[in-house]
This record gives C-alpha cells, sequence and structure tokens, in this order.
C-alpha cells in the first residue's frame, strides 16, 4: 500500500512514457518472437502506452545494442539485457528508502532510470545520481532524464563498485540482485542513511531483500526479509530451471510416499527463503498445476499431491525430505520471517541467523558477489 505523500506525488508527476520511448512486446513464448513497438508510431501506440504504464516489466534491450536507432517492428533471436521494473516493485522499494528533499541518493544498475527519476523528483536537482554498466543504456537514461528535467546524473561503471565519487550517500537503491552484499555499498553509506538491494539465490523462485541501515554512531545492521518479488540478478548470473524438466515430469510425476508436511503456502516467505539457502539447487515450477519442487542438476524432484497426505518423488534426491526437514527446524525457530544479517566493514563473511541460541536458522552468504557465468 502506498503511504508516502511525497512519493504519491513523484510517481503522479513523472512522465514515465518520456523515459521509455520504446518498448518490446513479445506476443508468444515458443520460437521467441519480439516485437519493438515505437511510442512516437501512431499504430504502436496503444499498446505501448499499455506496456509503459502497466504492471509487468518492460523489455528495452536485446544483447547490448545501442539504443539511438532501433526500428519498429519484428525482431528475432538474442536475449533481453535491460528491462524497466515493474512500478509494483520500484514504489515499494523507494517506500521503504523514505527519500526526502536534500537527501544524496544513489540508484545501483539503474537502467533506463525509472527509480532513479522518481527519487530525483523528491530529493531536488543534484543529489540523485545512478550507476549502469552498459554505456548504450547509461546514454540513453541520459538523453531521457534530460527531456524530463529532473535534474538526476547517471554516470557509466561498474554498479558493484558504487560511485565513490559521490560519497557518502543518505539512501542507496541496487535494481540488481546480488549474492551478498559489496563492501563498496556498504563503505559508501553516510551515518543514518539506509541501502536497499535484493539478495539472489541460484533458484528465482524465492526471493529475499535486504535493508541495511548505518545508526548515527556508524554501526551497520542488516535485515533479509523474503518476500513475493525482487530485482533480476546481475549480468552473467546463472539461474536454475525447472523448464527442461517439465515434460517428463508430466508424463511420470515419481512414487508415491506419505508426507508429514502439507504444501506450504506461497506466503510464507520466511521459511521459502530459508530453503533457497538450506537446501541449495532447488528450483519451482510455479506453471504445474500443483506444487512442484526440481532439483535439476541432480534429476530429481517433488510434486505433492492437492490433498496434501502424499507426495510423489523421483530421483536420487529426495526433495520433498529436505523441505519436510527445514520446515520442521523453521517452525521450532518460530517461523521467523525476517533475519539479521552480519556484514563486517572488512568485506570478510556474512552471517545471517534468525536469532541465537540452538534452535536458530542460520546460514552465511556467498563469500563473493562474482557471478557465475553461464556456460560457453
Amino acid at each position: 500500500m502506498l503511504t508516502d505523500p511525497l512519493l504519491r506525488d513523484a510517481l503522479l508527476r513523472v512522465r514515465r512514457e518520456l523515459l521509455l520511448p520504446h518498448a518490446v512486446s513479445k506476443p508468444g513464448i515458443e520460437p521467441i518472437e519480439w516485437r519493438l513497438l515505437d511510442g512516437a508510431h501512431p499504430d504502436d501506440q496503444d499498446e505501448w502506452l499499455d506496456l509503459v504504464h502497466g504492471a509487468d516489466s518492460v523489455l528495452l534491450q536485446r544483447d547490448g545494442e545501442p539504443l539511438d536507432s532501433l526500428e519498429r517492428g519484428r525482431l528475432s533471436g538474442g536475449h533481453m539485457t535491460s528491462m524497466s521494473t515493474y512500478t509494483p516493485l520500484t514504489a515499494e522499494a523507494l517506500q521503504a528508502l523514505r527519500p526526502t528533499p536534500g537527501v544524496r541518493y544513489l540508484d545501483l544498475g539503474t537502467g533506463p532510470a525509472v527509480s532513479l527519476a522518481y527519487a530525483a523528483a523528491i530529493t531536488g536537482p543534484g543529489d540523485a545520481t545512478g550507476v549502469e554498466r552498459d554505456g548504450h543504456m547509461a546514454a540513453f537514461a541520459r538523453r531521457n532524464l534530460e527531456r524530463l528535467g529532473v535534474g538526476a546524473t547517471v554516470v557509466a561503471g561498474d554498479a558493484l563498485e558504487g560511485h565513490a565519487a559521490g560519497a557518502p550517500y543518505d539512501l542507496v537503491h541496487s535494481g540488481i540482485g546480488v549474492p551478498c552484499l559489496p563492501a563498496a555499498w556498504v563503505e559508501q553509506l553516510a551515518p543514518g542513511g539506509r541501502l536497499l538491494t535484493t539478495v539472489t539465490t541460484r533458484t528465482p523462485s524465492w526471493v529475499g531483500q535486504v535493508l541495511v541501515t548505518r545508526t548515527p554512531a556508524g554501526r551497520v545492521e542488516a535485515v533479509l526479509t523474503g518476500g513475493p518479488r525482487g530485482h533480476r540478478p546481475l549480468h552473467g548470473y546463472a539461474w536454475l530451471t525447472a523448464v527442461d524438466h517439465r515434460s517428463r515430469i508430466a508424463a511420470s510425476p515419481g512414487r508415491p510416499r506419505p508426507t508429514r508436511l502439507t504444501p506450504p503456502p506461497d506466503d510464507a516467505y520466511g521459511f521459502w527463503l530459508a530453503a533457497a539457502y538450506l537446501a541449495p539447487g532447488l528450483v519451482r515450477d510455479f506453471q504445474a498445476e500443483t506444487m512442484t519442487i526440481v532439483a535439476p542438476e541432480e534429476d530429481s524432484w517433488a510434486v505433492a499431491d492437492p490433498d496434501g497426505t502424499t507426495v510423489r518423488v523421483h530421483g536420487p534426491r529426495d526433495v520433498w525430505a529436505d523441505l519436510e526437514d527445514i520446515h520442521t527446524r523453521w517452525v521450532r525457530a518460530g517461523r521467523p520471517g525476517a533475519f539479521r544479517v552480519d556484514v563486517p566493514e572488512d568485506g570478510g563473511t556474512q552471517h545471517v541467523a534468525s536469532g541465537t541460541g540452538p534452535d536458530a536458522l542460520e546460514w552465511v552468504l556467498p563469500a563473493s558477489s562474482a557471478p557465475p557465468r553461464q556456460p560457453a
């Protein structure tokens, strides 16, 4: 629910269509056929406006292509390398950060700079900076921000390094998911400041958000919470997928066995977040009719029967047994939905815990934020 009046005013004032003068429509799934919509063309305008002001991400760029001479019409092949985050997630992030006039704001992985523009409309000219790794996208964002006139700045650079030249910042927002908090981001956070980012695992199914605060005395505190959505991981990060197993699961769901675990609800965010770390290698197929969890690298899966008393399992790994164990531990820990993150200032290991005592759930975030690369 949107409760911040400054943010509400910014959402109404910023002309999103100036930042997204084109959009890519994807009419089908297989084979992939893209269609570039030109917002200035009368035949495209209605569909373009629906995308730009809709509740989904807006696809903008394939394979890091230049954006100053794109031609409307059908496209084929390639992979989308940049998009605009859909408005509900942007609004949630900015409301959590609570920008106000005069604060210094840093937007990491800024893309077409939509969230940066909303923040700049609140902070005022000169106080909002975005960092974008792709030079073509950075130039595209600068050009459109100039048309908008909110006084934001975009620099080309590695978002994982932040932007030391303008530090320290009162607010830092990352539009990319990272496996752990880069030390540079924490270093560049001012006393009293807040930092918000998605923490990604190898599964896209269960999302975590970390809110970092630096107290006026300089101490760093961080809380990780599960939720229904988050930003996509940084460029090159290899997500697991259940798609390749879908037809085999449909043809042969596996052997039935009794279960003591009724399929947990989707909004048991703390449980699912813990499962992403404590039972690594799993991904959920949200397109399946009943809850289906796959361990694709171990050729294993579990399909929960609707009655909640049996489950079908396949492969060398009993996927459902892992979830049964974690659920028991999660209940014993008090069903936590939030977890404390210890973030050493020297860039050391980042520990996560639901609390203290023998029943606490604990794990560590990866020591490096370098993404695993896609196979050649």
